[in-house]
């Protein structure tokens, strides 16, 4: 059985690690590089880091900031933001990412999926999904994009339908309705999805504890995105590790200590 992974989330603006509820009230938490140093060092499988504003501004994401964090830490990188032609995606994998993560681009841009994949394989594409409960779709759900500010024509699950078969490797799942909240996750939007796909879904958007880590990952999520827990309540990687395996949760144990240990 394969393990499931921690994943550490980055949301980067002005070149600061930010955080807000439901995608607003943002506030700053510091120098990005620092903290994913920190946080490969406490037992993290993967980092992710999105330049939030990217989109929005019109830009790639922050080339130094992508480079500086490769070269402080030994795990992978998927980058995420403003990444909306193959040229963008090729540059972000050369800067230090080994995936891309394509949100607001794919929906009005799908067979960019398809030219990443082709030329760096399907592992190294992620699409990510920003959705909001809404009864006019038929999943339920709605498929938003801009950092969920915008709302898309497109159902959840026929969006996924349409964009898996164009190479994508991996699905992040992040729920606006529950992001930063701290309530748990939205257990039926994840189990929804993990009927439909096969590939690795990593759930996003809701975890205020160990335990909602947990459901989430029993629930069938393959990684789960840390923030709040990582960045507010100082939380380790290490130790939400060990009080994972206690509940019976599959995490590689091989590569951490926990504060307790120290």
């Amino acid at each position: 059985m394969l393990k499931k992974r921690l994943v550490p989330c980055l949301d980067i603006r002005d070149g600061q690690v930010t955080k807000g509820v439901s995608f607003e009230g943002n506030r700053d938490l510091g120098d990005p590089v620092p903290l994913a140093k920190k946080y490969s060092d406490e037992g993290a499988d993967e980092i992710v880091v999105y330049d939030i504003t990217a989109s929005i501004e019109g830009r790639p994401p922050d080339a130094q900031t992508i480079s500086k964090i490769a070269s402080t830490v030994f795990i992978p990188i998927c980058v995420g933001g403003g990444i909306k032609s193959f040229a963008d995606a090729a540059a972000t994998i050369k800067n230090g990412a080994e995936k891309v993560s394509l949100n607001s681009i794919a929906p009005r841009k799908p067979e960019l999926l398809r030219e990443i994949s082709s030329h760096f394989g399907r592992q190294a594409v992620v699409l990510s999904m920003d959705v909001l409960r809404d009864t006019s779709c038929s999943s339920g759900y709605r498929v938003f994009v801009n950092g969920g500010r915008t709302a898309t024509e497109w159902d959840m699950l026929k969006w996924i339908h349409h964009a898996l078969p164009y190479g994508v490797g991996e699905v992040c799942l992040n729920s606006i309705d529950e992001d930063g909240r701290r309530a748990g996750y939205d257990l039926t939007l994840l189990r929804l999805v993990r009927q439909e796909v096969s590939v690795p879904i990593v759930i996003s958007g809701g975890a205020g504890s160990v335990e909602h880590l947990a459901e989430g990952l029993e629930a069938g999520a393959d990684a789960a995105l840390l923030a709040s827990l990582l960045h507010i309540d100082g939380l380790s990687c290490a130790d939400i590790k060990a009080d994972l395996l206690k509940k019976g949760v599959a995490v590689r144990a091989d590569s951490f200590t926990t504060r307790a240990e120290l």
